[in-house]
């Protein structure tokens, strides 16, 4: 499992598109406690907001990873990255990356950071083989965001539903599946890196046994109505074990994304489907809500697109962005 050195100093690169830098907005807005400043290629366009530091300075203020904060086209490196990058090694930080391209791939940035003793962490590529499941019970209480479709938020429900959760009063712990959600918890598994027979090993692996009313909240992945990525969904639901289920949902879309002849099925079949898979291994596991991304629907809209949800599924129906998962942790408390 990826262990970080925080706090980060983000790299923004010569980015000229926000949206190409989710990841570092992301960190921003989900770990800032975590990010000391930010750094950028001279013909960069796209600032966080942060403070602008050198990788020396920010050496000195304490920090331990320069991480890549953008996504560019087709996942690789750029080659003139690597100047700032090897500066940032020489300074004494570790090279952190979700990219396709592996850091190592580079011999001056491996032999800048065998020369200085620092790491170049691949967030995306695993660093070390996870074992065949055991289906054990686990003690402690799981709870897993599921989508009818990718990227429809259930990695920022899980990050709510975490603080939602602390702020009850309640022990819990993200846990992330994906490299921008490994890069704010600081560890993780990027669960669609893995070999498929060992990724409900893996979830058993990154959901541990704790205290029994500690809740591990997990970041989900893919979907089980998804033609090419319902293999990862299935065994992360069936290693995590989870007590209790969030499904997450776009209401605009009708179809998955990019394969316009797989319609989106009702939500009441989407959750039963994923109910009756996770009983493999959890017989007692229930959905106790719904997450919407209701960035395209009007007030209005929301409110009575909520409304007939929850009358219709019988489940409290919340918006993380618009007024927070409260209901889903109380939800949670009371199991």
């Amino acid at each position: 499992m990826h262990v970080l050195r925080k706090p980060y100093l983000l790299y923004l690169g010569d980015a000229v598109l926000k949206s190409d830098c989710k990841t570092a907005f992301g960190l921003r807005d989900w770990c800032r406690e975590d990010v000391l400043g930010e750094w950028s290629h001279p013909n960069g366009r796209v600032a966080l907001g942060l403070p602008r530091m050198s990788p020396p300075e920010a050496a000195a203020k304490g920090a331990g990873s320069i991480v890549i904060g953008v996504a560019p086209t087709g996942g690789q490196l750029p080659d003139h990255w690597q100047d700032d990058l090897e500066a940032a090694l020489e300074a004494g930080l570790d090279a952190v990356s979700g990219l396709h391209t592996r850091l190592g791939s580079f011999p001056r940035l491996r032999a800048a950071a065998q020369r200085r003793g620092v790491q170049l962490i691949d967030v995306r590529h695993p660093t070390r083989d996870y074992p065949v499941a055991s289906g054990r019970k686990r003690a402690g209480k799981r709870v897993l965001t599921v989508g009818t479709d990718c990227a429809l938020g259930k990695k920022y429900t899980a990050l709510a539903l975490t603080r939602a959760l602390e702020t009850l009063g309640v022990s819990a712990t993200f846990r992330a599946t994906g490299q921008t959600g490994i890069l704010i918890a600081g560890s993780g598994i990027a669960m669609d890196a893995l070999v498929a027979d060992f990724v409900a090993g893996a979830a058993e692996t990154l959901s541990p046994g704790n205290q029994p009313d500690h809740w591990d909240v997990i970041e989900g992945q893919g979907s089980l109505c998804h033609p090419a990525y319902a293999a990862v969904t299935l065994g992360l639901l069936h290693g995590s074990q989870p007590d209790a289920l969030v499904l997450c949902h776009d209401p605009t879309r009708t179809t998955i994304e990019e394969y316009p002849d797989y319609p989106i099925p009702p939500l009441d079949v989407v959750i039963d489907e994923y109910l009756r898979a996770g009983r493999l291994t959890n017989r007692a596991i229930r959905c106790v809500g719904i997450s919407i991304n209701s960035s395209e629907l009007a007030e209005s809209e929301w409110r009575s697109y909520r409304a007939r949800l929850e009358r219709e599924l019988a489940l409290p129906v919340c918006d993380p962005l618009r007024s927070g998962v409260a209901p889903l942790a109380e939800a949670l408390r009371q199991l």
